[in-house]
């Protein structure tokens, strides 16, 4: 509690934390709304915390204090089984590395969800081939991941959190590990699936490029803290501290 009191009273940064109580800091004073299908972007470097708080939005990193309200609801006050149908019908996840099982087709590997929610063969069948065709994929469900490019192993990852339909996804960093031009043709197909489909979306990068393209608004993070929040073209104009202002946003 006295390093909870030390963190909220702002006395000592996070260094000093660490070095004082043994403990890190991960997120302070991060307090931010999403509108029904923006696509929000959290910017920082490595270590700024921008992940920790997207694994807090499903409860994949349980906060120490504070609320995150998904639709009106607090989502710590959930049961375990009503986290696991919030995660499985109305959060969608990307990440960066889609960790796809290599023994299953690339339908199935869509379809895993789905199967773990026990829906019948062909609603998981038929769910898993309208997503690849959302991501450019259609036609390629039998075969394997091996088959595919870095690139389309993306696209499988993002097919998978579409497959349940979800009205949020929560996408981490899911484009940086791609060369740049495969990276920007991901990121362009993104915001068409966008804006056709509408999705609340939160977006981690550590790009500024990249947020700028893909965010309808950014929160910027360092140490733990968001230093700013607003459009790209606020942020540019208007930095609201020097290290936005004079170290190229970082």
């Amino acid at each position: 509690m006295e390093v909870l009191a030390a963190a909220r009273a702002g006395r000592v940064d996070k260094d000093a934390i660490l070095a004082e109580f043994g403990c890190v800091v991960g997120v302070a004073d991060a307090t931010f709304s999403v509108a029904k299908g923006e696509i929000f972007c959290i910017m920082g470097l490595s270590g700024s915390g921008k992940s920790t708080i997207l694994r807090h939005v499903n409860r994949l990193i349980e906060p120490t204090a504070g609320s995150v309200l998904v639709n009106g609801q607090d989502v710590m006050s959930l049961s375990k089984g009503d986290l696991r149908a919030l995660r499985a019908h109305k959060i969608g996840m990307v990440f960066q590395h889609m960790a796809l099982w290599p023994h299953k087709t690339i339908a199935d590997n869509v379809a895993f969800g789905l199967e773990v929610q026990r829906a019948d063969k062909k609603a998981c069948r038929d769910s898993a081939e309208a997503a690849l065709e959302k991501v450019g994929l259609d036609g390629w469900g039998d075969r394997y991941p091996d088959e595919l490019s870095g690139g389309m192993q993306q696209r499988v990852g993002l097919a998978r959190a579409l497959a349940a339909d979800p009205d949020i996804l929560l996408m981490d960093e899911p484009f940086s590990a791609l060369d740049p031009l495969i990276r920007r043709e991901l990121q362009d197909e993104f915001l068409a699936l966008s804006e056709k489909a509408h999705k609340t979306t939160l977006f981690v990068t550590h790009d500024l490029d990249e947020a700028m393209r893909v965010g309808q608004r950014i929160a910027i993070m360092k140490d733990g803290r968001i230093d700013q929040i607003g459009t790209p073209e606020s942020i540019v104009l208007h930095p609201q501290t020097r290290a936005i202002a004079f170290e190229g946003v970082l």
